[in-house]
């Protein structure tokens, strides 16, 4: 009697279990009628808050992205302005709901932080600065050189393994911000500067003298970046995924924010299930059938943020590179939708 009782108490325990993700981070943030959002205290083209404390960028757009899903509307976030020694602390604390703020996916930090990283948003790697008066051509030629980084990062991690393999003796000068560490850099403090190259080319575009500053060629990590959300609501783990993936795969079925409706009338397969004119899929994540369409119509796809926001046409000019779609031979491309 006990064997044919404990498949059905263990079948019992795991609906449990999903009826109370379900009813924990996605119901709290439609009961709540915003979704609170961890992004950088400030970085031109990924999240900068203007003159009146309104945030943009590639990074907002992924929290206005998984509001328009979990609540219909791509104004319902909050946004919490973190630093890198602090952004762990406050999404493991619930003072966030979830990350969008420059984190590498790395094993330790998912391992031992409890913390999951749903999807890769941006393929990056982490590269050096230096004044074009300096002379400096190469990273290998920064022997004993002074370089500014930011405390908590990879950055600190990747610098000193990179100096200890080359026999550079490099001396890093640590700060707690990515404005700190950048401003040290540009006031002289430091022979070189070192984040991503992402956040080298965000300094050059936000300075008023850019042609002074050389970005050196090499690239000396992988930095896969990725939102970041807690392990213990795998309901709310989809929903972010997902919405990153639902932008990808409007992108490659050419569906912009202006044609969703348009494209609502297709015959496409994939088409009618990723804008829930088949329904089903929303519905397995606690999210509306038109949750992709939704968010495709007010923040666009992956494409149209990244060129408005951090493209060939903005200060940054960054290329698509390893960012573009994988049809186009970059790495961007999302698991079938079905």
């Amino acid at each position: 009697m006990l064997k044919a009782i404990l498949p059905a108490l263990t079948a019992i325990a795991l609906v449990a279990g999903a009826a109370s993700a379900q009813a924990g981070t996605i119901e709290t943030i439609k009961s709540r009628g915003q979704l609170i959002c961890g992004v950088n205290t400030g970085n031109p083209g990924f999240a900068q808050p203007d003159s009146k404390g309104v945030y943009t960028g590639f990074e907002v757009d992924q929290c206005r992205a998984v509001a328009t899903a979990i609540t219909g509307k791509a104004d319902n976030v909050k946004y919490v302005p973190l630093t890198s020694q602090n952004r762990f602390t406050a999404l493991q604390s619930g003072e966030v709901d979830m990350l969008a703020r420059s984190a590498t996916w790395s094993l330790t930090r998912e391992s031992t932080l409890n913390l999951t990283f749903p999807v890769v948003t941006f393929y990056d790697g982490q590269a050096f600065m230096v004044t074009k008066k300096s002379g400096v051509k190469s990273a290998k030629a920064l022997k004993g050189a002074t370089v500014c980084a930011l405390t908590g990062s990879t950055s600190e991690l990747n610098l000193a393994d990179f100096s200890r393999a080359n026999k550079l003796e490099i001396k890093p000068v640590s700060y707690d911000s990515l404005d700190g560490a950048r401003d040290a850099f540009l006031g002289g403090r430091c022979d070189a500067y070192t984040t991503d190259m992402s956040g080298l080319a965000a300094t050059r575009a936000a300075i008023s003298n850019p042609d002074d500053y050389v970005i050196l060629p090499e690239v000396i990590s992988k930095e896969p970046i990725s939102v970041a959300v807690r392990q213990d609501d795998p309901a709310f783990i989809h929903a972010v995924r997902w919405t990153m993936y639902a932008m990808i795969e409007a992108e490659e079925l050419g569906i912009t924010a202006a044609t969703v409706d348009q494209h609502m009338k297709d015959e496409n397969p994939e088409t009618k299930r990723l804008l829930g004119a088949t329904p089903g899929l929303g519905t397995s994540m606690g999210l509306s059938d038109t949750w992709a369409a939704d968010t495709i119509r007010q923040v666009g796809n992956y494409g149209e943020s990244f060129e408005r926001n951090i493209g060939t046409k903005t200060p940054l000019k960054l290329e698509r590179g390893l960012n573009d779609l994988w049809t186009k031979g970059g790495l961007i491309y999302a698991p079938p939708f079905r």
